[in-house]
């Protein structure tokens, strides 16, 4: 069984930083796809970055060149580096992941889900 805690979440100002991590237990995140995606209110959850098991990355385009998805193998644990942060990117993050060899950034395709961090942005 796969487990996801996110944290690193919170308030910051526009143009601002955080870092969120998603701590993986029960498998190695290696052979796993894995995805941030995030949650506005009165909105469907949409995909931020996604990384399947070999490493490759996928960044949505509201995101792109702001945002950066690494990982931590002594920890087994990813992370999203959220940096230049809009208004726009306040919602709750959700990390998830799934044992498909191909990652893809619709959420319904993933099994497994954090049960999410709040960050919000102000202007």
């Amino acid at each position: 069984q796969v487990q996801l805690v996110e944290s690193g979440g919170g308030s910051v100002q526009a143009g601002g930083s955080l870092r969120l991590s998603c701590a993986v237990f029960g498998y190695s995140y290696s052979r796993l796809c894995m995805g941030w995606f995030r949650q506005a209110p009165g909105k469907e959850r949409e995909g931020v970055v996604i990384i399947d098991s070999v490493g490759r990355r996928s960044y949505a385009d509201s995101v792109k060149g702001r945002f950066t998805i690494s990982q931590d193998n002594a920890k087994n644990t990813v992370y999203l580096q959220m940096n230049s942060l809009k208004p726009e990117d306040t919602a709750m993050y959700y990390c998830a992941a799934d044992f498909s060899r191909i990652a893809t950034m619709f959420p319904a395709d993933y099994n497994y889900w954090g049960q999410g961090t709040q960050v919000t942005v102000s202007s």
